[in-house]
């Protein structure tokens, strides 16, 4: 009798063991600022299923973050661009910082390699991240690049320059000839001629055959009249006065500054209501009041459900944060960080798209700020325009398409 017992688990048994075998898929975001990580967690959300395992790896704010969410995150050394106390993007402090990127890159590199024969994944995903490409080029691994920065872009006013333009093109096909080693490069944009960031993409022709603009990777969250209906009690929202939601995110020593001057400015303007949240991963969830017209959110958790309830967003220049804006139909207001040349880049286009105003952090002023928020709310011009671009971006389902081509590897 045993030994039937035998034959049978091993005609039945092993082969339920192939079946259920786990399928593993790596996740890396670049870690500064929380725009890569949100990402790949909402891509790691969309696709959690029995199965299928998932790690991270990052490092900085991104890690701290990812963690919080309830995902394991491999720590890497950092690679990041330095900033200005003033939340500009500081050039010499950056040349400075060189030499420590020579010295953790391979660092990073060494260490993916370390995780992924660790962890053993059917799939990497890199947000911005060149290690995770090398560790898994060298491994023989399928990859996959998530970007919307092929090519670093320098102040503009910089540009005027033959050589900074030619520093730029060069760079570009550079940085293009090293992101062209992963196995397919996902945009998450919209196609041209509405890509938001087109100046750091269309440009660099070492990629063009690799890219597949996929639409954005950012929440489509499911908001219920419950979740409003608390979101207007905690924040006591006058449904009769417009809400402007600012929504200062980005490197850490970039916020703060910004978020100063914009109280300073909008406490004069006791017609309009406005929701700040600092973005600070790990932050307190509990509002303070700072004045008659303002609630503060270190971080806000009913971020969807304001998005939602906004007549216009006040916003620095990142891509996700742009795209969110996008897919809820909200004009914006983008005040990017100064020297930050996507950012800049990004603001540019918001203009041209005619769906928001940028303006420069160094020049603006009171009259300037409420002048724009003003625009933006009685001007139906720019919500029509948004309006538009919202239905182009619902038809582009960026999550469902990443979703489907990882999918394809596990």
């Amino acid at each position: 009798m045993a030994r039937g017992l035998d034959g049978l688990t091993e005609h039945f048994l092993v082969p339920s063991k192939i079946v259920f075998m786990m399928q593993r898929v790596y996740l890396a975001p670049y870690g500064v600022g929380l725009g890569h990580a949100s990402r790949l967690l909402i891509l790691a959300e969309n696709i959690k299923r029995p199965g299928i395992e998932m790690r991270f790896s990052s490092f900085g704010e991104a890690r701290n973050y990812v963690e919080s969410q309830g995902y394991e995150c491999e720590k890497v050394p950092p690679v990041e661009f330095m900033w200005g106390k003033d939340g500009e993007f500081s050039v010499m402090s950056n040349i400075n910082k060189i030499p420590q990127w020579l010295v953790n890159l391979p660092v990073q590199i060494n260490k993916e390699i370390k995780y992924l024969k660790n962890f053993k994944p059917q799939i990497i995903i890199s947000d911005s991240r060149l290690s995770p490409l090398i560790a898994a080029r060298i491994l023989n691994l399928p990859n996959i690049l998530v970007i919307n920065q092929v090519k670093l872009l320098l102040t503009p006013r910089l540009q005027e320059f033959k050589a900074v333009r030619f520093f730029e093109t060069c760079n570009g096909e550079l940085m293009g000839g090293m992101w062209n080693m992963s196995d397919r490069i996902l945009i998450p944009d919209l196609p041209p001629p509405y890509t938001i960031s087109e100046s750091t993409i269309n440009s660099v022709k070492s990629i063009k055959s690799k890219l597949d603009y996929v639409g954005f990777i950012t929440p489509r969250a499911k908001i219920t009249e419950i979740s409003l209906s608390k979101a207007k009690e905690v924040l006591q929202i006058d449904s009769t006065k417009p809400l402007i939601f600012v929504h200062i995110s980005g490197p850490t020593g970039t916020r703060i500054p910004i978020i100063k001057k914009l109280i300073d400015v909008f406490k004069n303007l006791p017609s309009v209501q406005f929701v700040f949240s600092e973005g600070k991963s790990n932050g307190n969830t509990i509002p303070t009041k700072i004045s008659s017209n303002m609630w503060y959110f270190e971080w806000c958790p009913y971020k969807d459900e304001i998005y939602f309830l906004s007549d216009v967003i006040i916003m620095r220049g990142g891509h996700t944060a742009i795209s969110q804006a996008i897919q809820y139909g909200k004009p914006i207001i983008s005040i990017p960080i100064q020297s930050h040349g996507e950012q800049m880049s990004n603001s540019s286009k918001i203009e041209r798209l005619g769906i928001g105003k940028a303006i420069d952090s160094k020049k603006m002023n009171q009259t300037m700020l409420i002048d724009a928020v003003n625009d933006l709310i009685y001007d139906n011009s720019y919500r029509d325009k948004m309006s538009d671009l919202m239905k182009l971006s619902n038809k582009l389902d960026g999550i469902q398409n990443v979703k489907d081509i990882v999918l394809s590897y596990v």
